[in-house]
């Protein structure tokens, strides 16, 4: 896994600390303790904040999120003694600004913000209401929006600023994407881990299976799914199956709602990612009833691991934050949700590397299951399927890549102006492989992907199906 900054660095380091300890039964207090000690040894100068006792303290709050022992409100959270250096205002003058005589940005201030000084034009931070007249006016483009990072990212306006100027999120309008995690350059916003949770349950006495998302092969260099279901087990796992074949059942699925759907000229859309139905339920709450009435490729994999083994913990690892939102809501779907990077953490903790395993090749899933883990990978895999039954009445579909994407897509749809009769929405842009849980750039990804996804065979969907005796499993929402 490439660790590229000090906010992943710390984080990742503070993920292999508590497995450790956890693994070892040695997660009592004291111990948690000491971890930012140990992180950053006493004599050590401060790298990255004001001093180490802050740098140390954020540690702190991280083995906290690592162990799961908060009180956050949701998935994702703001960690405040992280949360600095961002611009407390957004507009400022830059050394574009030539004092003009027309003064434009003076007369299109309704607040009277802005004066003219002998160094040029000022923004009084205490009258300014962020309305962006004066930098719109500016002939010189003298004026600099500088929106916060986490603010520019979030796709459904869930961020703003406390009394402090410090982040706070809205629960009620975030939809668990992860989007301002992966912006924030202070790693200042994180999603708290199930980790601990995870590893009590592989050393306790119940059965734990893994279901691995399709987006896991490119995560690991050139591991295969065989060599990478291979390690997992080595982690403690009774087994490991891929989702790719909870998404074959999906794509089945779907396909027969399309159908109706298609004959009465109606509209649909996925409900694969847990993002983009997060998106529907909060923001476009009447839009609910074109949802598919389809689980998740996560829950079918787990209720059919549960169909077979009652009473085991099943466990999801993808590069999806909101997975962990689709765990609280799915109570009889998957029972807790890790990502790739903690996955790698467990792996490092282990001295485990996938890609020297030994395991005979296996293929759980169609090549267009795998596809999920793509943007417009849904679409083709339902496609597929009604390729196979001979489905011949027109339909259309609109593949959205990116958050940005699916709300537009849905304000269409709420006002009647979406032609297609189903919408793919994925919040990641580029698909999964693209999360903010994953391990290795999503660029490089692609191209490992190709070659490994060139090794699976071309079998149906419903053909796999059939192979893999997915049967009485309920795949109703």
């Amino acid at each position: 896994m490439p660790v590229c900054s000090n906010t992943e660095h710390f984080k990742f380091e503070v993920l292999k600390r508590v497995a450790q300890l956890a693994y070892e039964g040695g997660l009592s207090q004291d111990a948690m303790d000491e971890i930012p000690m140990e992180i950053i040894p006493p004599g050590s100068q401060a790298t990255v904040r004001c001093c180490v006792y802050r740098e140390r303290e954020i540690i702190r709050y991280r083995v906290r999120w690592a162990t799961d022992r908060t009180n956050k409100p949701g998935v994702v959270a703001v960690m405040h003694a992280a949360c600095e250096g961002c611009p407390i205002n957004r507009y400022t003058v830059t050394s574009n600004c030539q004092r003009c005589v027309a003064r434009k940005c003076v007369e299109a201030c309704p607040f009277g913000a802005v004066s003219v000084t002998g160094r040029g034009a000022y923004i009084d931070p205490e009258k300014c209401r962020e309305c962006g007249r004066c930098a719109a006016a500016c002939p010189y483009n003298a004026i600099s929006d500088t929106l916060r990072p986490c603010v520019r990212s979030c796709p459904v306006d869930a961020i703003a600023m406390d009394q402090n100027r410090r982040a706070t999120i809205n629960y009620d309008r975030c939809i668990s994407c992860g989007s301002c995690v992966a912006a924030c350059p202070f790693g200042a916003i994180s999603d708290s881990s199930q980790i601990v949770h995870v590893i009590e349950r592989i050393k306790g006495p119940g059965e734990v299976y893994a279901v691995v998302a399709p987006a896991v092969e490119g995560q690991f260099g050139m591991a295969t799914f065989a060599q990478i279901a291979q390690a997992v087990r080595r982690l403690g796992f009774d087994d490991c199956l891929e989702v790719a074949l909870g998404a074959d059942a999906v794509a089945w699925h779907e396909a027969q709602e399309l159908k109706e759907v298609a004959e009465r000229g109606g509209h649909m859309t996925t409900s694969c990612c847990p993002a983009f139905y997060n998106m529907i339920d909060k923001h476009f709450k009447k839009l609910m009833p074109m949802v598919s009435s389809t689980v998740s490729p996560m829950t079918a994999a787990a209720r059919f691991v549960k169909r077979d083994h009652p009473g085991a913990t099943v466990v999801f690892i993808g590069p999806c934050i909101a997975k962990k939102s689709e765990v609280l809501r799915v109570p009889d779907g998957a029972d807790f949700a890790m990502t790739f990077e903690e996955l790698y953490a467990l792996f490092s903790v282990r001295g485990i590397d996938p890609a020297k395993e030994q395991a005979a090749p296996t293929q759980q899933g169609s090549r267009y299951a795998k596809g999920f883990a793509q943007s417009g990978g849904v679409a083709a895999a339902v496609g597929r399927v009604l390729e196979e039954d001979g489905f011949d009445t027109p339909y259309s579909c609109l593949r959205c890549n990116g958050a940005a994407e699916c709300k537009k897509a849905l304000m269409m749809l709420g006002a009647g102006k979406l032609p297609e009769t189903i919408v793919e929405g994925m919040a990641c842009e580029g698909g999964c492989i693209a999360g903010p849980g994953r391990c290795e750039d999503p660029k490089v990804t692609v191209r490992m992907r190709q070659k490994l996804l060139a090794q699976a065979d071309a079998r149906g969907v419903q053909e796999n199906l059939a192979q893999q005796g997915f049967k009485d499993v309920n795949l109703e929402r």
